[in-house]
C-alpha cells in the first residue's frame, strides 16, 4: 500500500510539473487559465481522487479529475503553503466538490491540514489551454 501511495504521489508531482508554465509569473498564469475556463459552475463530481494538480499562485489551483477533465478552483483568499506543498486534498459532500462549501486542503507533513475555501469553480478547456501554454513557452524561448 505504501509503495502504491508513493508511486501515486510521484506521478502526481510529475504531472503537476508538466502542467505548469514556469516562465510565466503567477498573474500571467492565472490570466491564461481564466482565459481558457468556462462559466462558473456550482460544483463537480469527485470520487475521492484526482489525476494531477497545479498551483496558480496562492489564490487558485487547477485540478485534473480525469485526463480530459480539469477545473480552475479560485480560492476566497491567499492559501498559505499552496505553492510549496507536494500534496493537497479536497473536501467533498456526497461525491461533489462545491463552490463556497468545500475546501482545498494544503498538506504540510505532520502538521494539520490548512483549509482554503473554494470561491469559484470553472471547467477548463484543456486542449486550448495546452496549446496556449505551448505558444507561451515558444515565445518565451524565442521560437515561433
Amino acid at each position: 500500500m505504501k509503495i502504491l501511495l508513493s508511486m501515486l504521489l510521484a506521478t502526481t508531482l510529475v504531472l503537476a510539473s508538466c502542467a505548469s508554465t514556469p516562465s510565466m509569473g503567477d498573474d500571467q498564469k492565472l490570466a491564461l487559465y481564466r482565459a481558457h475556463a468556462g462559466a462558473p459552475v456550482w460544483g463537480f463530481h469527485y470520487f475521492g481522487r484526482f489525476d494531477s494538480w497545479t498551483d496558480i499562485g496562492d489564490r487558485a489551483v487547477a485540478i485534473w479529475t480525469r485526463p480530459g477533465e480539469a477545473w480552475l478552483l479560485e480560492l476566497s483568499g491567499p492559501c498559505s503553503g499552496l505553492q510549496f506543498t507536494p500534496v493537497i486534498g479536497l473536501t467533498s459532500q456526497t461525491g461533489m466538490v462545491s463552490a463556497r462549501f468545500d475546501k482545498v486542503l494544503v498538506r504540510n507533513g505532520g502538521a494539520p491540514d490548512f483549509p482554503c475555501t473554494i470561491q469559484t469553480i470553472r471547467p477548463l478547456d484543456i486542449k486550448a489551454l495546452r496549446q496556449a501554454e505551448r505558444t507561451a513557452r515558444d515565445q518565451a524561448s524565442g521560437g515561433t
